[in-house]
């Protein structure tokens, strides 16, 4: 595909945020509408800032048990050293202060959706007119025989940021020169499909500066995955046969762990031994979602691809991983894109005004070295198959690439990250 210039995605998602931040509607007054908003991720928050933001006469309240979010994007690069916990963290102070979205610190338990109700954890119940779900993923705990919440205190997953990032660092850093870091990738979908191989990168480049004796072996449910070539390139470059990429074709598929041997089996049982296991287990629909009866068979979230309406009970929407979102990957900008689209649906709805049909956006960047950035970009549209990507409006960074060009795309990443969190955020 033909690459579209950051400039060009720039204005082009730029533009689209600013049609959905239009004027507020109308002066103070009583609520003409009651929104709650459950989870406060990539697109739990976008979603309440921008219904706020275009109709002010909707009241917004985001159910969400911490007072900040770690995101998941940039959490790799703690791994490697060179980013910090609290780089990745952020306030929902400014969302409260200046949109003035209600924040309620607690957990949502159940959804009734015959009743507009959403039961929370501290024993309140909150009424709504329109519901916005974005409860991000769960880990399908007994999916790898022996990997459970017990088991990730020993053998970490990470694939939540927060503790389970810094308890993979410390093994990390506690693992001798010349160990084996053993990584197990899950099949598709998954949250974030390039993140397991920029976690590599990323372990390959703390253990190239500190342990360079070591190994990476990255046994995989599949065989191919996100920028594969561009990361495989990347390793080749810079790590040599540091990282070994086992995919399912070869029996890479973990299927147990011995948690106290710090041993996998793969499907047709070999084994392998790790100093360190990074264990990212398959995942479906947070439990909130699977709960309420928001979910399929397969665990994932059904919706309207033109206003992430769920298809299983009217006025909820479902945004971000734990939607199903045709072509779309389940990605932070991904789910921030969602996030302004059912923010948009909403409040049309509640003004009776029709949907426009919308346009998605996503980009993603990764780094194999802290100064060797790759990056993704593609323009969604829905059709009657659902959101498709559009031909010719996105692409991936070409394979043959100067260190220059190279160097660039980690500049950009860290502008990438910083102007989603600006906006989501404010911090």
């Amino acid at each position: 595909m033909t690459k579209i210039t950051r400039r060009t995605f720039t204005t082009y998602a730029g533009a689209a945020a600013a049609a959905l931040a239009m004027p507020a509607i109308g002066r103070a007054q009583a609520p003409k509408a009651r929104v709650v908003v459950i989870g406060g991720g990539f697109g739990g928050a976008t979603a309440a800032k921008y219904v706020r933001q275009i109709d002010r006469q909707i009241d917004v309240t985001l159910v969400e048990p911490s007072a900040s979010f770690t995101t998941c994007p940039f959490s790799n690069y703690v791994l490697a050293g060179f980013k910090t916990m609290a780089d990745i963290t952020h306030s929902y102070a400014t969302l409260t202060a200046s949109h003035g979205v209600k924040h309620v610190q607690t957990s949502a338990q159940a959804i009734d959706a015959a009743q507009k109700s959403v039961r929370l954890a501290n024993g309140e119940t909150l009424r709504y007119d329109k519901l916005i779900v974005s409860p991000g993923i769960d880990l399908r705990w007994g999916a790898i025989k022996g990997y459970d919440e017990a088991a990730a205190e020993k053998i970490p997953h990470a694939w939540r940021a927060g503790p389970q990032t810094t308890l993979l660092r410390q093994q990390l850093e506690a693992m001798p020169d010349g160990g084996t870091v053993v990584m197990a990738a899950p099949a598709n979908p998954f949250r974030c499909p390039p993140g397991p191989y920029e976690r590599a990168s990323m372990i390959a480049y703390y253990l190239k500066a500190n342990k360079p004796r070591s190994k990476i072996l990255i046994l995989d449910a599949k065989d191919a995955f996100s920028k594969q070539g561009l990361f495989q390139d990347g390793w080749k470059a810079l790590y040599g046969d540091m990282i070994t990429w086992v995919p399912l074709k070869d029996d890479g598929k973990v299927v147990e762990i011995d948690v106290n041997a710090k041993e996998v089996t793969t499907e047709f049982g070999k084994k392998h031994k790790g100093d360190v296991i990074n264990l990212i287990p398959p995942q479906w629909a947070g439990a909130i979602a699977r709960a309420s009866g928001l979910a399929n068979e397969a665990g994932w979230c059904p919706v309207n691809q033109t206003t992430f309406e769920s298809t299983l009970h009217r006025d909820v929407h479902v945004v971000g991983d734990a939607s199903i979102a045709g072509a779309m990957p389940k990605s932070g900008f991904a789910a921030n894109s969602q996030g302004k689209v059912a923010a948009m649906a909403v409040v049309n709805a509640v003004n009776n005004r029709p949907m426009a049909a919308p346009t998605y956006v996503n980009t993603c960047y990764s780094l194999v070295s802290r100064e060797y950035g790759i990056s993704v970009a593609d323009v969604y549209r829905v059709t009657d198959q659902g959101i498709v990507a559009v031909q010719g409006a996105g692409g991936v960074s070409p394979r043959e690439a100067p260190p220059a060009f190279r160097f660039q795309e980690s500049v950009y990443a860290e502008g990438w990250y910083a102007s989603m969190t600006q906006e989501i955020w404010g911090s």
